[in-house]
């Protein structure tokens, strides 16, 4: 939907509001007609239920205000005393239109500061339960979002079994897009493994404003552009489905292009406008090679002594083994290692076509290892449309800043020619930035080389904090781990320690404060 089309929607909420209230409104010793003016209506409401002025906020935030408004419809009914669980019922069944029943057929009176004490100490922790709800759906929507690294494509840099905090104001927070979601959850339901959303209606894109850009090797979050199927479905249904912008699959990568940037993937090592690459010191490149050994080894050695997650035996004779992600300093122990035979790179050549790498055409016989160069679109940079650069384009148009956006475009071609809406075409201008986003473990890692460029939009936040670290193979706690920044230079330092000390000091003084008020 469109923001025309939600401010419409808004108007006829405000019509039936009005319809549904102005008596009670009077009835609380307001005018009729506040019960028609937006925004101060509720605010009028508030007062007239006995809640804060800024739970008004609460109705206008995605998610939350499908939590806020069945409380405003129980608090508002129970406000002119109806009290009974029949009367909750009623009102929740009916979405809020059980007040048109009160407003012109009951003899009701105000209670003017009621009492907003629950009358059971269920019907506490249930107040308690809700408005936790709504603080941690704030956070999460708008400050802070737990992730989990479950994959290698960047690891030594993030380890398979962090747990982070991925900050969304660095960049600026996207308000959900999803207006209509279970709360605290991405696409599924936790354990009964349903769709956690409905597709519509969608509120339109809205970031908020942030006070950093997404720097050239930063690691960024990101709902994966070409998502479309549901995690709960399975693969035997055949089906795919179109997915929300904002509930597509959570990725991690490194931003190793930013807009404008001219990309080249030369040897599995990114050039950048012709230059290699500059990566943080903290990042570690890996690449894969085939190892033969004069005897069968130990992946439990090979992780625990170089570091290396996978390993695959090519078979049970040969002694031969493929090690996915190799890193510089895994590499040279390896070649010192008396019982390597041999060690060699695992790699396509310059020119080997790969159908599966972007931009998926002959025309540029590209592969993982070797691509480019290309461009990475910036917001208002124009280029040229033509037969030869229309596959690097063409779902840009059509989907990230067409469809996506409620915007029918269509690309098609006739001969040399191409077309948009059926209309020649020659140039065309990026309303988006969009970023070239790689994993460090360059064998290893499904990224922009298989799926291409990620749209701003689709950028989630920035990882800031590795609260948690589990090492699924040894079973046990990456204590070293535990507090640890992700970005920054030199080792990670851990602050575990700080925050045991500094939970000891508040644990000490919430006691002190308890027994002083009591004694």
């Amino acid at each position: 939907m469109s923001w025309t089309a939600w401010f419409v929607f808004f108007l006829i909420v405000q019509v039936v509001h009005f319809a549904g209230t102005w008596k009670l409104y009077k009835k609380a010793g307001r005018e009729a007609w506040e019960a028609a003016v937006p925004v101060y209506n509720a605010v009028v409401l508030m007062k007239i239920i006995n809640r804060p002025w800024w739970w008004t906020i609460l109705l206008f935030i995605p998610i939350v205000n499908l939590i806020m408004f069945p409380v405003i419809w129980v608090e508002t009914i129970r406000s002119f005393g109806r009290n009974s669980a029949v009367d909750t019922f009623l009102v929740l069944i009916t979405f809020g239109l059980y007040i048109f029943y009160i407003n012109y057929t009951q003899d009701v009176q105000h209670i003017k500061d009621r009492s907003l004490q629950p009358r059971t100490s269920a019907g506490e922790w249930v107040s308690s339960i809700l408005f936790a709800v709504v603080a941690a759906t704030i956070v999460h929507a708008y400050f802070i979002q737990p992730y989990t690294i479950p994959t290698s494509s960047l690891e030594k840099t993030l380890l398979v079994g962090d747990f982070l905090f991925v900050s969304k104001f660095h960049y600026g927070a996207r308000a959900p897009m999803t207006s209509v979601a279970f709360p605290m959850v991405h696409d599924t339901i936790p354990l009964v493994k349903t769709k956690s959303y409905f597709n519509k209606p969608q509120f339109p894109y809205l970031r908020l404003p942030g006070f950093q850009n997404i720097k050239r090797n930063d690691i960024v979050v990101f709902n994966w552009p070409v998502d479309t199927v549901n995690a709960f479905q399975t693969a035997s249904d055949g089906k795919y489905y179109y997915k929300p912008i904002d509930k597509k699959s959570n990725y991690v990568k490194r931003a190793v292009g930013i807009p404008g940037d001219s990309l080249e993937v030369r040897d599995g090592r990114v050039y950048i406008n012709g230059a290699l690459n500059q990566l943080p010191d903290r990042a570690k490149i890996q690449h894969a090679y085939i190892v033969r050994v004069n005897s069968r080894i130990n992946h439990e050695i090979i992780y625990n002594r170089y570091g290396i997650t996978d390993m695959y035996s090519f078979n049970d004779n040969s002694n031969t083994y493929l090690f996915p992600g190799v890193s510089e300093e895994a590499l040279q122990m390896l070649k010192n290692n008396p019982n390597v035979i041999d060690i060699i790179p695992f790699k396509k050549d310059a020119g080997e076509w790969d159908r599966s790498a972007f931009p998926y055409n002959p025309t540029y016989p590209w592969n993982n290892d070797n691509m480019g160069p290309l461009y990475i679109p910036k917001q208002g940079a124009t280029v040229a449309i033509n037969s030869e650069t229309i596959p690097f384009y063409k779902r840009i148009i059509e989907v990230y800043e067409g469809s996506e956006l409620g915007i029918e475009n269509k690309i098609t071609q006739s001969g040399t020619e191409v077309l948009l809406n059926g209309n020649p075409i020659t140039e065309y201008t990026f309303k988006m930035d969009y970023y070239w986003m790689m994993g460090d473990n360059r064998s290893n890692s499904e990224d922009a080389r298989t799926w291409g460029y990620v749209p701003y939009n689709h950028v989630v936040g920035k990882p800031v904090f590795i609260w948690m670290s589990w090492d699924g193979y040894n079973k046990k706690v990456r204590w070293d781990r535990l507090f640890t920044t992700v970005g920054g230079s030199g080792k990670p330092t851990s602050y575990f320690i700080y925050f045991v000390i500094a939970l000891v000091i508040w644990f000490a003084y919430s006691s002190f404060r308890k027994r002083k008020k009591n004694g």
